[in-house]
């Protein structure tokens, strides 16, 4: 990819970022930035809590088709020690949890944000889902953890393939605390846009990973698998 090329990758979506805020405006430039086509988008952490729902409510909001998952064997949340996480299955839903944590400890779990969170996540959706439950199809995954994405790729090379269809695996670590989900979360939307710019996806998202890794100061994994 040319110099000229990648400057407009960026170019792209920073004029699709412009006017747009996790607040206000942001569902509004949605249309205007989105091609009639949007990549097909899965976000990934391990309990589907806080970096996954902090990038799906983003990305929702730009107007990708987005979902998003945990790789767990459990749900975990913080609790009153790091030794005493609040554990649960996938199948409960954000509301339990919240009404759960609500009863247990109402001023800890507000001071450390876990009840806006859950109830930021139960406007998005009912429960966490497990990834390795989804037999879905996406153009695109990213993950949060390099464990995470091992685990994606692990589960994803396990199946039989049916359709060939290619399916790029991208990681970039972000902590796990709020503050860098966000940042995160802004991360990811913005090389989500430059990734559905593109005119050639299978030619030029390695050089496209490059800039990012370049611009951002992270390390991005890749690979590509097939369904």
């Amino acid at each position: 990819m040319t110099s000229g090329r990648r400057g407009r990758h960026l170019a792209r979506a920073e004029a699709a970022r412009l006017g747009g805020s996790p607040e206000a405006g942001v569902a509004d430039s949605a249309a205007a930035a989105m091609p009639s086509s949007p990549l097909r988008v899965a976000v990934v952490c391990s309990s589907n809590q806080n970096r996954s729902m902090e990038a799906h409510n983003i990305l929702s909001k730009r107007g990708f088709s987005v979902r998003s998952f945990g790789t767990g064997t459990h749900v975990k949340l913080p609790g009153p020690a790091p030794d005493k996480p609040n554990v649960y299955d996938f199948k409960t839903t954000y509301d339990q949890m919240y009404n759960d944590l609500l009863r247990k400890d109402k001023e800890l779990y507000t001071q450390n944000g876990i009840l806006h969170m859950l109830d930021r996540n139960k406007r998005i959706k009912p429960r966490p889902e497990r990834f390795q439950n989804c037999k879905d199809l996406f153009d695109l995954i990213l993950t949060c953890e390099e464990r995470v994405y091992d685990q994606v790729v692990e589960d994803l090379n396990s199946r039989e393939q049916e359709t060939c269809q290619p399916v790029h695996v991208i990681n970039v670590d972000i902590q796990d605390n709020h503050e860098e989900a966000t940042l995160g979360a802004f991360l990811i939307c913005e090389l989500c846009q430059c990734i559905q710019h593109t005119e050639d996806m299978e030619n030029e998202i390695d050089e496209l990973l490059q800039e990012f890794e370049e611009k951002s100061g992270r390390t991005f994994l890749h690979t590509v698998c097939f369904y």
